[in-house]
Protein backbone atom coordinates (compact mmCIF):
# COMPACT_ATOMS: atom_id res chain seq x y z
CA UNK A 1 0.00 0.00 0.00
CA UNK A 2 1.37 3.44 -0.87
CA UNK A 3 0.35 7.08 -0.70
CA UNK A 4 0.83 9.16 -3.83
CA UNK A 5 1.05 12.26 -1.64
CA UNK A 6 4.65 11.39 -0.77
CA UNK A 7 7.52 12.90 -2.81
CA UNK A 8 8.39 10.88 -5.91
CA UNK A 9 11.94 9.54 -5.82
CA UNK A 10 13.39 8.11 -9.00
CA UNK A 11 14.88 5.05 -7.43
CA UNK A 12 14.69 1.66 -9.11
CA UNK A 13 13.13 0.12 -6.01
CA UNK A 14 10.43 -1.88 -7.79
CA UNK A 15 11.82 -2.03 -11.30
CA UNK A 16 10.71 1.53 -12.08
CA UNK A 17 10.02 1.86 -15.80
CA UNK A 18 9.91 5.64 -15.67
CA UNK A 19 12.82 7.77 -16.78
CA UNK A 20 13.51 11.12 -15.08
CA UNK A 21 15.32 12.24 -18.25
CA UNK A 22 12.24 11.67 -20.39
CA UNK A 23 10.42 14.91 -19.49
CA UNK A 24 8.83 16.34 -22.62
CA UNK A 25 8.86 13.04 -24.49
CA UNK A 26 5.71 11.06 -25.37
CA UNK A 27 4.31 9.25 -22.32
CA UNK A 28 4.56 5.48 -21.94
CA UNK A 29 1.10 5.57 -20.33
CA UNK A 30 -2.27 6.86 -21.43
CA UNK A 31 -4.11 9.38 -19.28
CA UNK A 32 -7.04 8.10 -17.24
CA UNK A 33 -10.09 10.30 -16.65
CA UNK A 34 -12.42 7.71 -15.14
CA UNK A 35 -12.56 9.69 -11.89
CA UNK A 36 -10.52 12.25 -9.96
CA UNK A 37 -7.72 10.41 -8.18
CA UNK A 38 -6.60 13.42 -6.15
CA UNK A 39 -9.72 14.56 -4.32
CA UNK A 40 -13.36 13.52 -3.88
CA UNK A 41 -15.56 14.48 -6.80
CA UNK A 42 -19.34 13.99 -6.92
CA UNK A 43 -19.60 11.60 -9.83
CA UNK A 44 -22.64 9.38 -10.09
CA UNK A 45 -21.28 6.84 -12.54
CA UNK A 46 -18.03 5.38 -13.82
CA UNK A 47 -17.45 2.65 -16.37
CA UNK A 48 -14.98 -0.02 -17.33
CA UNK A 49 -12.15 0.80 -19.69
CA UNK A 50 -13.26 -0.30 -23.14
CA UNK A 51 -9.83 -0.83 -24.73
CA UNK A 52 -9.05 -4.19 -26.26
CA UNK A 53 -5.54 -5.57 -26.43
CA UNK A 54 -3.96 -5.27 -29.87
CA UNK A 55 -2.18 -8.61 -30.18
CA UNK A 56 -0.41 -7.58 -33.38
CA UNK A 57 1.91 -5.07 -31.69
CA UNK A 58 5.60 -5.56 -31.02
CA UNK A 59 5.01 -4.98 -27.32
CA UNK A 60 2.48 -7.82 -27.05
CA UNK A 61 4.68 -10.24 -28.98
CA UNK A 62 7.64 -9.38 -26.77
CA UNK A 63 5.54 -9.81 -23.63
CA UNK A 64 4.54 -13.31 -24.74
CA UNK A 65 8.22 -14.12 -25.22
CA UNK A 66 9.09 -12.80 -21.76
CA UNK A 67 6.36 -14.91 -20.15
CA UNK A 68 7.64 -18.01 -21.97
CA UNK A 69 11.21 -17.27 -20.89
CA UNK A 70 10.21 -16.79 -17.26
CA UNK A 71 8.22 -20.02 -17.33
CA UNK A 72 11.07 -21.97 -18.91
CA UNK A 73 13.78 -20.84 -16.49
CA UNK A 74 11.56 -21.01 -13.39
CA UNK A 75 12.53 -17.55 -12.19
CA UNK A 76 11.14 -16.30 -8.89
CA UNK A 77 11.00 -12.61 -9.85
CA UNK A 78 9.24 -11.32 -12.95
CA UNK A 79 9.53 -7.69 -14.10
CA UNK A 80 8.29 -7.84 -17.69
CA UNK A 81 7.91 -4.11 -18.33
CA UNK A 82 11.61 -3.50 -17.75
CA UNK A 83 12.24 -5.61 -20.86
CA UNK A 84 10.03 -3.39 -23.05
CA UNK A 85 10.63 -0.01 -24.66
CA UNK A 86 8.42 2.93 -23.57
CA UNK A 87 6.39 2.58 -26.76
CA UNK A 88 5.96 -1.16 -26.21
CA UNK A 89 4.90 -0.64 -22.58
CA UNK A 90 2.16 1.69 -23.73
CA UNK A 91 0.85 -1.06 -26.05
CA UNK A 92 0.17 -3.41 -23.11
CA UNK A 93 -3.27 -2.91 -21.57
CA UNK A 94 -3.70 -6.42 -20.15
CA UNK A 95 -1.62 -9.55 -19.58
CA UNK A 96 -1.79 -12.81 -21.53
CA UNK A 97 -3.55 -15.87 -20.11
CA UNK A 98 -0.16 -17.60 -20.31
CA UNK A 99 0.82 -15.97 -17.00
CA UNK A 100 -0.85 -19.07 -15.55
CA UNK A 101 2.43 -20.85 -16.37
CA UNK A 102 4.41 -18.67 -13.95
CA UNK A 103 3.97 -21.00 -11.01
CA UNK A 104 7.48 -20.36 -9.67
CA UNK A 105 7.21 -16.56 -9.60
CA UNK A 106 7.22 -15.11 -6.08
CA UNK A 107 7.62 -11.41 -6.92
CA UNK A 108 5.60 -9.88 -9.76
CA UNK A 109 6.42 -6.25 -10.55
CA UNK A 110 4.27 -4.15 -12.91
CA UNK A 111 5.44 -0.73 -11.79
CA UNK A 112 4.13 2.13 -13.92
CA UNK A 113 2.10 0.00 -16.31
CA UNK A 114 -0.57 1.10 -18.81
CA UNK A 115 -2.78 -1.83 -17.75
CA UNK A 116 -6.55 -1.48 -17.51
CA UNK A 117 -7.24 -5.08 -16.41
CA UNK A 118 -5.53 -8.19 -15.04
CA UNK A 119 -6.71 -11.58 -16.35
CA UNK A 120 -8.13 -14.17 -13.96
CA UNK A 121 -5.21 -16.48 -14.78
CA UNK A 122 -3.20 -14.61 -12.15
CA UNK A 123 -4.91 -16.98 -9.71
CA UNK A 124 -2.74 -19.81 -11.07
CA UNK A 125 0.46 -18.07 -9.90
CA UNK A 126 0.41 -20.17 -6.74
CA UNK A 127 3.89 -19.18 -5.50
CA UNK A 128 3.19 -15.45 -5.64
CA UNK A 129 4.24 -13.65 -2.47
CA UNK A 130 4.66 -10.02 -3.56
CA UNK A 131 2.62 -8.12 -6.15
CA UNK A 132 3.56 -4.59 -7.21
CA UNK A 133 1.40 -2.81 -9.79
CA UNK A 134 2.27 0.53 -8.17
CA UNK A 135 1.56 3.72 -10.20
CA UNK A 136 -0.64 1.77 -12.63
CA UNK A 137 -3.19 4.55 -12.52
CA UNK A 138 -5.60 3.01 -15.06
CA UNK A 139 -5.90 -0.23 -13.08
CA UNK A 140 -9.01 0.28 -10.94
CA UNK A 141 -9.98 -3.30 -9.99
CA UNK A 142 -8.69 -6.88 -9.85
CA UNK A 143 -10.15 -10.30 -10.63
CA UNK A 144 -11.50 -12.28 -7.68
CA UNK A 145 -9.22 -15.14 -8.77
CA UNK A 146 -6.26 -13.32 -7.20
CA UNK A 147 -7.56 -14.63 -3.85
CA UNK A 148 -6.35 -18.08 -4.96
CA UNK A 149 -2.77 -16.86 -4.50
CA UNK A 150 -2.67 -18.17 -0.94
CA UNK A 151 0.96 -17.15 -0.32
CA UNK A 152 0.46 -13.55 -1.39
CA UNK A 153 1.49 -11.46 1.63
CA UNK A 154 2.81 -8.16 0.24
CA UNK A 155 1.37 -5.70 -2.27
CA UNK A 156 2.07 -2.16 -3.39
CA UNK A 157 -0.95 -0.65 -5.11
CA UNK A 158 -1.85 2.95 -5.96
CA UNK A 159 -4.81 3.11 -3.62
CA UNK A 160 -6.36 6.26 -5.07
CA UNK A 161 -6.79 4.56 -8.44
CA UNK A 162 -9.11 1.87 -7.02
CA UNK A 163 -12.89 1.83 -7.21
CA UNK A 164 -14.36 2.43 -3.75
CA UNK A 165 -11.02 3.26 -2.14
CA UNK A 166 -11.24 4.54 1.42
CA UNK A 167 -9.53 7.84 0.63
CA UNK A 168 -11.97 9.07 -2.03
CA UNK A 169 -14.80 6.50 -2.38
CA UNK A 170 -15.22 6.76 -6.16
CA UNK A 171 -18.18 4.71 -7.40
CA UNK A 172 -18.02 1.23 -8.90
CA UNK A 173 -19.20 0.54 -12.46
CA UNK A 174 -22.76 -0.70 -12.49
CA UNK A 175 -22.80 -4.40 -13.37
CA UNK A 176 -25.25 -6.00 -15.75
CA UNK A 177 -28.10 -8.05 -14.21
CA UNK A 178 -28.03 -11.84 -14.74
CA UNK A 179 -30.85 -11.75 -17.29
CA UNK A 180 -28.69 -9.53 -19.54
CA UNK A 181 -26.34 -12.49 -20.01
CA UNK A 182 -29.06 -14.84 -21.28
CA UNK A 183 -27.79 -14.95 -24.87
CA UNK A 184 -24.27 -13.81 -24.20
CA UNK A 185 -21.29 -15.24 -26.08
CA UNK A 186 -18.72 -15.43 -23.29
CA UNK A 187 -15.90 -15.70 -25.84
CA UNK A 188 -16.74 -12.33 -27.44
CA UNK A 189 -17.57 -9.67 -24.85
CA UNK A 190 -17.76 -5.90 -24.85
CA UNK A 191 -15.25 -4.84 -22.19
CA UNK A 192 -17.15 -1.60 -21.60
CA UNK A 193 -20.19 -3.57 -20.37
CA UNK A 194 -18.61 -6.65 -18.80
CA UNK A 195 -15.10 -5.61 -17.77
CA UNK A 196 -13.50 -8.29 -19.93
CA UNK A 197 -13.39 -9.45 -23.54
CA UNK A 198 -13.91 -13.11 -22.62
CA UNK A 199 -14.81 -15.29 -19.62
CA UNK A 200 -13.89 -18.93 -19.25
CA UNK A 201 -14.86 -20.19 -15.81
CA UNK A 202 -16.44 -19.26 -12.51
CA UNK A 203 -14.35 -17.03 -10.26
CA UNK A 204 -15.56 -18.98 -7.22
CA UNK A 205 -15.79 -22.68 -8.08
CA UNK A 206 -13.77 -22.68 -11.34
CA UNK A 207 -16.46 -24.62 -13.21
CA UNK A 208 -17.45 -23.49 -16.72
CA UNK A 209 -20.02 -20.70 -16.87
CA UNK A 210 -23.00 -22.07 -18.75
CA UNK A 211 -25.03 -20.06 -21.24
CA UNK A 212 -27.15 -17.56 -19.33
CA UNK A 213 -25.56 -18.45 -15.99
CA UNK A 214 -23.30 -15.44 -15.45
CA UNK A 215 -23.72 -13.56 -12.17
CA UNK A 216 -21.38 -10.57 -11.69
CA UNK A 217 -20.79 -8.86 -8.33
CA UNK A 218 -18.25 -6.63 -6.64
CA UNK A 219 -16.62 -7.43 -3.32
CA UNK A 220 -13.83 -5.49 -1.56
CA UNK A 221 -11.44 -7.77 0.32
CA UNK A 222 -8.04 -7.49 1.93
CA UNK A 223 -5.52 -9.11 -0.38
CA UNK A 224 -1.96 -9.01 0.96
CA UNK A 225 -1.46 -5.45 2.29
CA UNK A 226 -4.29 -3.74 0.45
CA UNK A 227 -8.07 -3.85 0.27
CA UNK A 228 -8.83 -4.44 -3.40
CA UNK A 229 -12.07 -4.10 -5.36
CA UNK A 230 -12.59 -7.57 -6.84
CA UNK A 231 -14.83 -8.45 -9.75
CA UNK A 232 -16.53 -11.82 -9.34
CA UNK A 233 -17.77 -13.64 -12.44
CA UNK A 234 -19.82 -16.41 -10.86
CA UNK A 235 -21.59 -19.30 -12.56
CA UNK A 236 -24.65 -19.12 -10.28
CA UNK A 237 -26.36 -17.25 -7.50
CA UNK A 238 -25.32 -20.11 -5.23
CA UNK A 239 -21.64 -19.32 -5.79
CA UNK A 240 -22.29 -15.67 -4.96
CA UNK A 241 -23.76 -16.69 -1.59
CA UNK A 242 -20.48 -18.39 -0.62
CA UNK A 243 -18.46 -15.17 -0.89
CA UNK A 244 -17.00 -13.76 2.34
CA UNK A 245 -18.08 -10.50 3.89
CA UNK A 246 -16.38 -7.38 2.62
CA UNK A 247 -13.43 -5.80 4.39
CA UNK A 248 -14.04 -3.58 7.40
CA UNK A 249 -15.03 -0.01 6.43
CA UNK A 250 -16.08 -1.17 2.97
CA UNK A 251 -19.39 -2.41 1.57
CA UNK A 252 -19.98 -5.60 3.55
CA UNK A 253 -21.95 -7.61 1.01
CA UNK A 254 -21.48 -8.48 -2.67
CA UNK A 255 -23.06 -5.75 -4.77
CA UNK A 256 -23.71 -4.64 -8.32
CA UNK A 257 -21.99 -1.25 -8.09
CA UNK A 258 -23.64 1.87 -9.42
CA UNK A 259 -25.25 3.89 -6.64
CA UNK A 260 -24.39 1.45 -3.83
CA UNK A 261 -23.97 3.20 -0.48
CA UNK A 262 -20.36 3.31 0.68
CA UNK A 263 -18.86 4.36 4.02
CA UNK A 264 -17.59 7.93 4.28
CA UNK A 265 -14.17 8.61 2.78
CA UNK A 266 -11.12 9.62 4.80
CA UNK A 267 -11.47 13.03 3.16
CA UNK A 268 -14.84 13.45 4.84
Amino acid sequence: MADEGEPRLFVNRWGDTSDPASVGRPSYRDECRCFDQNRPHPRARVGFHAEQQDTSTAGWRRLLELVDEASADGREEFRPLVGLSPEERRQIITLPPSIAKLTAVKRFVLYGSNLVRIPPEIGAMTSLEEFTPYTSYRLHWFPYEITRCSKLAGSTVSTRALYGNYKLRPPFPRLQPPHAAADLDLAELDARRWGATAMRSCSVCDRPIQQGGLHQVWISLRVATDVLPLLVNACSAACVTTLPRGAEDYVQVPHAGGNVDQPASDWD
